[in-house]
């Protein structure tokens, strides 16, 4: 049973949860946005979604009780439900000065507009540090979940804010997986404490769920290349891998777990231990 989340939650003394309310099956109860420090002025993470009337009405609220204001607005990564919130931020939630807006640029670079281009980005670097009273947050590029994902350390509690790198409850897509497993194992080189995370409730047991990620990922590898190993003179498709590695998964979800198996696929050849043909159907097999 998921854990029940309150739209607007103090987590601990200079962590303010305010839940994106817009709740789904990627969201989970919805996007967790933080206000973080112990000042007047508190570093916004993330911004949920465009156009949710109470997630901005809930914000405003958090705001008004704790008596602050925004110092600055983080991103993790593009995606809508972490980036969409910002122009309704700007326009609904007035400032003592104007808003800045950072996030890691995507890679390879490319030109990011925010809604109609009033705002713009400024981006930060692998290891920079934010820092407002009570807080002193550091940048960790994590790449994996999407090329421009971020983490971020907050240093006085020995937490982690995992994005959707990790989550509160299940585990996460991602468009390259070599680079997930090694974000991964970044982040459990951290040693952090509790994992405040994009979805879903708080972590207390850090190591143990990444480990659990590192591991849920290593099986699924270690079944792929058994079978590789096993018939090392075949060559197969994606589609006869997954009727092979997912013969117990109903097939109205074999494209889906398709798009998963190819991650894997494409994480081992840059390890060198596959290869894909150049025909057209894209036979893969195993390096001798």
């Amino acid at each position: 049973m998921a854990t029940t989340l309150q739209r607007i939650e103090q987590l601990s003394s200079r962590v303010m949860r305010v839940l994106g309310c817009n709740p789904g099956p990627m969201t989970l109860q919805g996007t967790n946005t933080y206000l973080v420090g112990t000042g007047r002025r508190r570093v916004l993470i993330d911004t949920g979604e465009p156009s949710v009337p109470e997630y901005i009405s809930c914000l405003k609220q958090a705001l008004a009780e704790s008596n602050t204001v925004i110092q600055e607005i983080i991103v993790t990564h593009w995606h809508s439900d972490h980036s969409g919130g910002i122009e309704d931020i700007c326009k609904n939630i007035s400032n003592d000065s104007a808003y800045c807006i950072k996030k890691l640029p995507r890679n390879p670079r490319r030109e990011e507009v925010i809604g109609n281009g009033e705002q713009q980005y400024v981006y930060l670097q692998d290891g920079d540090l934010i820092k407002t009273e009570g807080a002193t947050l550091r940048v960790l590029y994590t790449p994996g979940h999407t090329d421009d994902h971020m983490a971020l350390h907050l240093e006085e509690e020995n937490a982690i804010f995992s994005g959707d790198c990790i989550l509160g409850e299940g585990t996460t897509i991602f468009e390259d997986l070599y680079d997930y497993m090694n974000s991964l194992k970044l982040l459990l080189n951290v040693k952090a404490d509790i994992i405040y995370p994009g979805h879903g409730p708080v972590i207390q047991n850090a190591e143990a769920v990444i480990l659990q990620y590192i591991s849920h990922r290593n099986t699924r590898e270690e079944q792929i290349l058994t079978l590789f190993r096993d018939n090392f003179e075949k060559s197969f498709t994606v589609s006869e891998l997954v009727k092979i590695i997912y013969k117990n998964v109903p097939e109205n979800l074999h494209k889906m777990a398709e798009l998963n198996l190819f991650h894997h696929l494409k994480k081992l050849e840059k390890e060198g231990k596959i290869f894909c043909n150049t025909d057209p159907d894209k036979k893969w097999r195993a390096v001798l």
